[in-house]
């Protein structure tokens, strides 16, 4: 299993959910090592004591691949965990389409840049500092919309389709990683509707007690983390650890 990291990379570092996360790693290990990397700059998490170090980049942009790099050989060894929760649902002109003729290809494109490419660009930073005697847990948020399996309510197109991409990305990166590492895991989770800008709008349609704090979705997520070994890689997790189909 992968338990308490020494090192970790949190991408997205500026969002709701990734700001709990840092804050309960931290809880659970003062002098952990956190690596951060948002658009923004960085913000220490109240408590930590280990070094930290921040990378201000837009992951969605191919040049981010070559700055991430470079940030990630001033150490001499890669991250144990990495967590990606980098994504956009919405922004001030554009929500989730309703319907077909609501779709428009600059709004799908953008979806896909934030969902699906700043994941994949930090794959692709990372995949030659890994060593392959060195355990790597990867867990890049999704969502339970992204599941075709799931999917029995249909809209959101934008926002499904560019997660179902994730959701691939992720299955492929587990095989690839799987066969050059001795011990690596690499999932998808699901946190569940968390209370943060992201959920904002959407918050009124919920049945009572489905919507979640950003401490309670971060402490869960890393509960789940931390149970996690190599058998698991490959899959799309609920906050709960269960698994959900692709």
């Amino acid at each position: 299993m992968f338990e308490q990291p020494k090192t970790v990379l949190l991408a997205g570092a500026a969002g709701g959910i990734a700001k709990a996360i840092g804050a309960e790693l931290v809880r659970r290990s003062a002098d952990i090592t956190l690596l951060t990397l948002s658009r923004g700059t960085g913000e220490r998490v109240p408590g930590h004591t280990g070094e930290r170090r921040h990378l201000s980049v837009s992951l969605d942009q191919a040049d981010a691949i070559g700055s991430v790099e470079h940030f990630l050989c001033e150490f001499s060894l890669p991250p144990h965990w990495v967590i990606n929760c980098c994504g956009l649902l919405h922004d001030k002109t554009h929500g989730p389409e309703k319907s077909l003729a609501q779709c428009g290809d600059n709004w799908l494109m953008q979806s896909i840049r934030v969902n699906l490419l700043t994941h994949l660009h930090l794959a692709q930073a990372l995949d030659r500092q890994l060593q392959r005697r060195q355990p790597l847990l990867w867990a890049s948020l999704s969502a339970k919309v992204g599941s075709i399996g799931d999917n029995q309510m249909g809209g959101w197109y934008s926002y499904r389709i560019s997660k179902v991409g994730l959701n691939m990305l992720i299955r492929n990166l587990s095989i690839e990683w799987g066969r050059r590492l001795e011990n690596s895991c690499v999932v998808a989770i699901h946190p569940g509707t968390t209370d943060t800008p992201l959920s904002k709008p959407f918050q009124s349609n919920l049945a009572p007690g489905k919507l979640y704090s950003a401490v309670l979705s971060a402490r869960r997520i890393v509960d789940v983390l931390e149970q996690l070994g190599p058998a698991d890689t490959g899959q799309l997790l609920f906050w709960d650890g269960s698994q959900l189909p692709w």
